[in-house]
């Protein structure tokens, strides 16, 4: 006997017009918010910011800072987002959480991790101010309501967990029911538990639109690249194969029809490129970062330039970099 199948539920497209009309009021009285990051460059990329209900992919090499960009969202978020109730939920498979924190003081003292870890010979030992700098710090962002989970989940664990915690933080307004806005980290892709990867991505996917278009959620999910970027001709000064594309996300099919916000990183002086891409931007040293705007549901692609601050742990903008012109031969 065949399996019984229940009937989908449809609703009128007049709903959706009340709700996007009401969308837009709440936005135009200062109601509703996004959520801002610390870059405005990234904000233009969205809506002023990313909307809540909605998923970012990071993708990249290892080594080029997808982890820290996406510490300093959450680092700088409560103090760019005050009055969203906001709370953080991160799955952290990759790092514990004490070298994670150590990497955010870095940030906070100005100093390198070997540093604060007493092991730097160029800077001496760890100064009792820095660890003060460091405790003040960490008893007050302690107050901030982030929680971590260091377990690799199943998709069907990491579904469940996130229902429970919605729910956990709920609150109750006149019979209604009001979650707050929760930003979901998850700081590599693959490391859900699971045999098949594509088909895993399919669903991480899958449930993470599920729960988007349930709860006031932002996902930012890491995501490794396939081998193809290291392509030798890839790596060629000026070649258009030195951007990140779609294609180039693991599992790109399978994450890229689910995210509202995809964003491609490189960094050339990895892989010896200094004068990146068509327009031949001039890559002046190892800090330098390329953000692809690959996707942006609601916004605009681009291809924007940022330095990175290893010592600190911190990213920034910066200007465009200048185009190195090939002198036209004479005939």
């Amino acid at each position: 006997m065949s399996e019984r199948v229940t009937p989908l539920e449809w609703s009128s497209r007049g709903d959706g017009y009340r709700k996007a009309l009401k969308y837009m009021v709440g936005r135009m009285k200062g109601n509703i918010h996004t959520y801002r990051t610390p870059w405005e460059k990234l904000n233009e990329a969205g809506v002023d910011g990313i909307e809540w209900h909605s998923m970012v992919v990071i993708g990249g090499r290892p080594g080029t800072g997808k982890t820290l960009i996406k510490d300093q969202i959450i680092r700088e978020g409560f103090k760019l987002n005050k009055g969203q109730n906001i709370r953080v939920l991160e799955f952290t498979l990759e790092m514990v959480s004490e070298k994670a924190r150590l990497r955010e003081f870095c940030s906070v003292a100005q100093k390198s991790y070997k540093y604060l870890c007493n092991s730097d010979k160029e800077e001496g030992a760890l100064k009792v101010e820095d660890l003060e700098k460091c405790r003040d710090y960490a008893i007050e962002a302690s107050k901030y309501p982030v929680d971590e989970i260091e377990m690799p989940p199943s998709i069907a664990e990491f579904e469940v967990t996130i229902e429970k915690y919605l729910n956990q933080y709920a609150t109750v307004e006149d019979g209604k029911k009001i979650y707050s806005n929760t930003v979901i980290t998850l700081d590599h892709s693959i490391l859900i538990k699971g045999i098949n990867k594509q088909e895993l991505l399919y669903e991480l996917g899958e449930t993470c639109t599920k729960l988007k278009r349930k709860y006031p959620i932002i996902f930012i999910i890491l995501s490794q690249l396939n081998r193809a970027v290291e392509a030798p001709e890839r790596n060629e000064d000026g070649k258009y194969g030195n951007y990140i594309l779609e294609s180039d996300l693991f599992g790109a099919d399978a994450l890229l029809q689910h995210a509202d916000l995809v964003i491609g990183i490189n960094r050339p002086k990895m892989k010896f490129i200094n004068f990146y891409g068509p327009e031949r931007f001039i890559i002046e040293d190892n800090s330098v970062l390329v953000f692809h705007f690959i996707k942006c549901r609601n916004g605009d692609t681009r291809m924007s330039f940022f330095r990175a601050k290893y010592k600190t742990m911190e990213i920034e903008e910066m200007e465009t970099p200048p185009r190195h012109i090939v002198a036209k031969r004479s005939k």
